[in-house]
């Protein structure tokens, strides 16, 4: 049978999302989404509200989070699905990285003033309001300080990799993770592989020791992927016996051509992580 409508990606304002929980459900709502999962960076702190708001919208919500983790001395994000958000082991490993999180805004907030602009973390702090804070909010707090003409331009010039703005952090491994997410009942998503910047050898190689270490799924259609890359993708997933996921990585309206719902579609359905959630 044909899946539903489904976004397994997704932001809120619980990490560096511009919408709300309940505004996001009922976006997806308004677009068709029957089944969404929100997956706020290293946060689950918005699913009770998406939870209230999904049940109100006629929207199937599955239980959804980022983490960030390492693969050497790559960052690499992987995405849980369907895990038991209140278990105490998953609120531990939250508050872990919460405060690697803290520490990392402080840092790049020092490392931003040796470059003589002004210091910008109160203002990175507001604009979290309370969630999970990252570079895109320095990113606003740059553009809001006329630093910088647009967030592009902040990235570019201060926040991405090899800036000043790029610090680095001792995140927990892509093992460790996976062994949380298994640990909770969640199934486990490697997110974007080719927003990683790694040339596809090295991109078999992460694939290869993600399925080692009790992987399950791999995104293979988002925002920003290649067709010839999403073809390559769903050949290495079957050759790995990883199932297929897909999700629009949405985070704000303006980004109008990013739209809940909205990915490539894949060449088939048959091995999605779906099957195992639904």
């Amino acid at each position: 049978m044909p899946l539903p409508k489904y976004d397994l990606h997704c932001h809120t304002t619980a990490s560096d999302g511009a919408l709300a929980p309940t505004e996001l459900v009922r976006r997806a709502a308004g677009v068709g989404v029957e089944v969404l999962a929100i997956t706020d960076h290293d946060t689950v702190g918005g699913l009770d509200e998406a939870f209230d708001s999904a049940a109100a919208e006629g929207v199937r919500l599955l239980t959804g989070v980022e983490l960030t983790a390492s693969w050497g001395r790559q960052v690499v994000h992987l995405v849980g699905l369907g895990f038991d958000w209140k278990a105490a082991a998953l609120q531990d490993y939250l508050r872990r990285l919460d405060a690697l999180r803290f520490e990392r805004a402080q840092r790049i907030a020092q490392k931003l003033q040796q470059r003589n602009l002004p210091d910008l973390l109160p203002a990175v702090l507001e604009r979290s309001a309370g969630g999970q804070v990252g570079r895109p909010h320095f990113a606003a707090a740059l553009v809001a300080a006329n630093v910088c003409e647009s967030e592009q331009q902040a990235f570019k010039r201060y926040l991405g990799p090899g800036k000043i703005g790029d610090v680095k952090m001792p995140w927990p491994t892509m093992k460790e993770a996976l062994e949380l997410l298994h640990q909770t009942g969640g199934v486990s998503v490697l997110a974007h592989p080719t927003k990683y910047r790694l040339t596809f050898t090295r991109l078999r190689t992460l694939l290869s020791e993600f399925a080692d270490a009790g992987g399950v799924a791999v995104e293979v259609s988002y925002s920003g992927v290649k067709p010839e890359h999403q073809r390559e993708l769903q050949k290495v997933a079957r050759q790995l016996k990883l199932r297929l996921s897909a999700g629009s990585d949405f985070h704000r309206p303006e980004q109008v051509w990013v739209e809940l719902g909205r990915f490539m579609p894949l060449a088939s359905d048959e091995g999605h992580v779906l099957e195992l959630l639904l």
